[in-house]
């Protein structure tokens, strides 16, 4: 098999197209062929040593991929050879193989494409984690999402109007914005041409939104907190400005907010029956 292979996490520069042995599944695990892996920001992340998640080194970096089993490890019982999944284990999907759970692997329906479902696991379970699980969202409640034309940004709106909510999204340009609204947000805010907090206010009637979703952090976390409705609850996504931002806690004890940790990944190692249930 050949693989992109991390070897001295700098950068993506780094990464080499390498030859190494297939390897063999073992108990509970599958060996997959793979035929798509998306590329999400912590793979970026991975690779510059700069994630929560630190492989060792040497590591095939693809956090999420899909294809076909090829063999089986001893105790899988509930998926069979040429069976086509989606999975997401952290690591390996840049790869003509690779090596997974099987309690990872979810299987593909007919007419689910390879491509679209090596693109769906961590972008639509983060955001369904994050509404549903985490905020319990109601119907009739505004949701506020930050960076709303990435992909985490682009699912909680698909997620959050689905569940009866009014969504504004908020992106850094005009493009972006019109892409929200064809997603269905009920408003869109140009971060760049104002006070996020003056566009708030307005759109809200002063009440702010029950939910904030923020994949962002940086200089947009602390206008958006300050932003937030009574009981409302300010999701953490991650940190795509860069910095880590720090919140003035005294605004959560005077809005009876909750500030609330979303990390899908170690909820699905955490909990795996929950997270079953959820997918």
């Amino acid at each position: 098999m050949h693989a992109w292979l991390c070897e001295n996490p700098v950068g993506v520069e780094a990464l080499t197209w390498k030859e190494i042995p297939t390897p063999v599944p073992q108990r509970g695990e599958v060996l997959i062929e793979i035929e798509a892996a998306s590329l999400n920001f912590p793979d970026a992340l991975i690779v510059q040593n700069k994630y929560q998640m630190k492989p060792p080194l040497p590591f095939v970096p693809g956090s999420e991929y899909a294809g076909t089993i090829r063999a089986l490890g001893e105790e899988v019982t509930h998926l069979h050879l040429g069976q086509r999944v989606a999975c997401l284990p952290g690591t390996g999907g840049f790869a003509t193989h690779a090596i997974a759970p099987a309690r990872l692997c979810l299987p593909l329906p007919d007419g689910f494409s390879s491509v679209d479902a090596a693109a769906f696991i961590m972008i639509y379970a983060t955001s369904y984690h994050a509404l549903i699980d985490r905020a319990q969202l109601k119907a009739g409640e505004t949701v506020l999402v930050l960076g709303a034309a990435g992909g985490v940004g682009t699912s909680a709106i698909q997620i959050a109007k689905a569940a009866g909510a009014t969504v504004i999204a908020a992106a850094s340009s005009d493009d972006k914005c019109a892409l929200c609204q064809r997603l269905g947000a009920d408003h869109v805010i140009n971060y760049r041409d104002g006070s996020l907090r003056e566009q708030l206010k307005a759109l809200t009637g002063g009440r702010g939104p029950d939910v904030i979703y923020d994949p962002v952090g940086g200089d947009l976390a602390e206008p958006a907190f300050r932003s937030i409705a009574w009981r409302g609850r300010y999701l953490v996504i991650g940190f795509a400005a860069g910095p880590i931002p720090s919140l003035p806690l005294n605004l959560a004890l005077l809005k009876g907010a909750s500030v609330v940790g979303v990390f899908w990944g170690d909820f699905a190692r955490r909990e795996p029956q929950a997270n079953e249930a959820m997918m």
